[in-house]
């Protein structure tokens, strides 16, 4: 087995049991006792787990919130190369939620052509939107000075009155334990209902926002298609299984 299976293997005991003990790894992934010594190890500095005396348990660190102009200078390339796989996915005349987020934002100036609506929650979206000739429906409530993103409860039930054929969601954190998180809790409830009302959910996340986790849960794991640029193989061994991953081809 592989050092990247077996630490995925580790993560998942580790997500159903809270707590591992060495001894019970060793008997079930047939090695050494210094081997999973060495993977505890290696985990611990990535932040997966803390060791104990005999084991391992899990933890977690939180992400600090960047703000919108600290976010569109990161990834740049990234970004641009996720936008256009997900540009590829939208159809002529199409009903769809674009999240609030830097990687969304750069998303419809490649589909103003296609003759479609746009329901969104930012304000930057709604007026690139408009700027761009797109159909445009803005959900209204509270803006948030670091995301700008409108946020309230009835800003959540004006969206329950739409439905979309696609929702190209933004996310803060992608986690195979924890989910799919943001720094909002209001945030993440407008995500959350957005999701629901749509027939495909895709989130939009480069691979720097893996294995990271934010304040506020939006959903699980395997809640929609996440689409990223290419990821590691470590990366690809801890999310097999547990999310539906589709990476821009070189």
């Amino acid at each position: 087995m592989l050092t990247e299976e077996r630490q995925a293997k580790i993560l998942d005991e580790l997500k159903s049991k809270k707590v591992i003990k060495v001894r019970e790894l060793i008997e079930e992934l047939g090695v050494s006792e210094s081997t999973i010594r060495r993977d505890l190890q290696e985990l611990e500095a990535e932040g997966w787990l803390v060791r104990i005396h005999g084991g391992a348990k899990l933890t977690f660190r939180l992400e600090p919130e960047l703000t919108m102009k600290e976010k569109s200078s990161k990834s740049v390339h990234k970004k641009q190369e996720i936008v256009q796989l997900a540009a590829s996915l939208v159809k002529e005349g199409d009903m769809i939620y674009v999240d609030a987020g830097t990687t969304t934002l750069e998303l419809l100036p490649l589909i103003k052509e296609k003759n479609i609506t746009v329901v969104t929650n930012s304000v930057h979206h709604a007026f690139m939107a408009t700027d761009l000739g797109i159909d445009t429906i803005m959900i209204g409530g509270r803006v948030r000075p670091n995301t700008k993103a409108s946020v309230s409860q009835l800003g959540g039930e004006q969206l329950t009155r739409y439905f979309f054929d696609k929702a190209f969601m933004g996310a803060n954190g992608v986690h195979p334990i924890y989910g799919l998180t943001t720094a909002d809790p209001e945030e993440a409830m407008m995500k959350r209902t957005a999701i629901h009302q749509a027939q495909q959910v895709y989130f939009l996340v480069d691979d720097t926002k893996f294995d990271k986790l934010n304040f506020s849960q939006i959903e699980s794991i395997d809640t929609g298609i996440i689409l990223t640029n290419q990821l590691t193989e470590k990366q690809r061994s801890q999310y097999q299984g547990v999310a539906t991953i589709k990476e821009v081809t070189k």
